[in-house]
């Protein structure tokens, strides 16, 4: 593990930027999130690279590994670690997008019946049990280690709405947490056991929300829950949560059930340090820093981090977020 990590993580979580914003980006990572004591960058990539082995499922604009690598050298510059991040399982549409995993690969698709322009549903899923769903995503989990020369990788998986669908031939009639075990212990078996990652994951769907009562976005309700007894206790849980509350019971659930856990936040500065504060007081050695979420792109976000007035409101505020939620840390 890199020597800053001894330390506690301080990291930000942003989305890829295009590829004539890496310039700015870079500029961001020396010029305000390493004086910030920003010590982690997790770059939530998915199909917005340069891919070899499937070019296929490329989106447009891309990054090239040219690109990934002129951000890691930033990185590295100021004692940031580059985490990659390629969503699993669910998200893999948006809106009326589905995105290339499941138009080139139907197959995989847990909803087939449903049109690929989404009507009446959150996000699409892959299918945790199709025989050659695996196959394709490793190659591009691969591709990102090489090109960040990581140590560390983020799996996504939260939001999980569908899953165990009657639609599909393998997983009807299934239950939703054995299915969503089953698709952790997958990925964790190739990036920790064969590559020697970290992994990181979300932590919404290993919560039972009859328990937590955080609602059906930051807990699970549709029956996941009880895979969190089921996965390896070495995976570090990015325990996400944007409203202010007195309590976030998630925070301690995690680290008795034997998880490192990296307290996750948004734009709500309020909600932000409520957060950061109850999970300092109810820490253990399991509790290992913050991470700011952004939701926004590398572009977007270095130009609020940069205090430029052309940054959308919502990186803005990510932006105020982590800058207030990093004082003291």
């Amino acid at each position: 593990m890199p020597a800053q990590q001894k330390a506690q993580w301080k990291g930000i979580h942003i989305m890829a930027p295009r590829a004539e914003d890496v310039t700015l980006l870079n500029r961001a990572i020396e010029q305000t999130l390493a004086p910030l004591g920003v010590n982690v960058l997790i770059l939530e990539v998915n199909y917005n690279y340069e891919y070899r082995s499937h070019p296929e499922l490329r989106a447009n604009g891309v990054l090239s590994k040219g690109d990934i690598r002129s951000i890691l050298s930033a990185c590295r510059q100021n004692g940031v670690r580059f985490v990659p991040q390629f969503n699993c399982l669910g998200h893999q549409s948006w809106a009326k997008t589905t995105f290339p995993l499941l138009v080139k690969y139907p197959e995989f698709d847990e909803t087939p019946q449903i049109p690929l322009d989404n009507p009446g549903i959150y996000c699409r899923s892959w299918c945790p049990l199709h025989p050659k769903v695996n196959d394709v995503v490793f190659a591009l989990m691969d591709e990102l280690i090489d090109a960040f020369e990581a140590d560390a990788f983020h799996v996504g998986m939260d939001e999980v709405f569908l899953i165990a669908s009657d639609q599909c031939p393998r997983c009807r009639g299934k239950n939703p947490a054995d299915l969503f075990a089953k698709a952790v212990n997958d990925y964790h078996q190739h990036l920790v056991k064969k590559r020697k990652q970290t992994m990181l994951m979300w932590g919404d769907r290993l919560l039972d929300d009859s328990a937590m009562k955080y609602g059906k976005w930051e807990a699970s309700q549709n029956g996941t829950a009880p895979a969190v007894d089921m996965i390896p206790k070495d995976i570090i849980i990015c325990d996400w949560h944007y409203e202010p509350r007195e309590e976030y019971p998630s925070v301690p659930f995690f680290q008795q059930k034997g998880f490192r856990v990296l307290p996750s936040s948004w734009r709500n500065v309020q909600a932000a340090l409520a957060l950061r504060d109850y999970a300092r007081k109810t820490a253990t050695e399991k509790m290992i820093g913050h991470l700011a979420t952004t939701w926004s792109s590398g572009g977007d976000t270095a130009r609020a981090l940069l205090n430029d007035p052309k940054a959308s409101d919502s990186a803005k505020q990510a932006a105020q977020a982590l800058k207030e939620v990093m004082k003291g840390d």
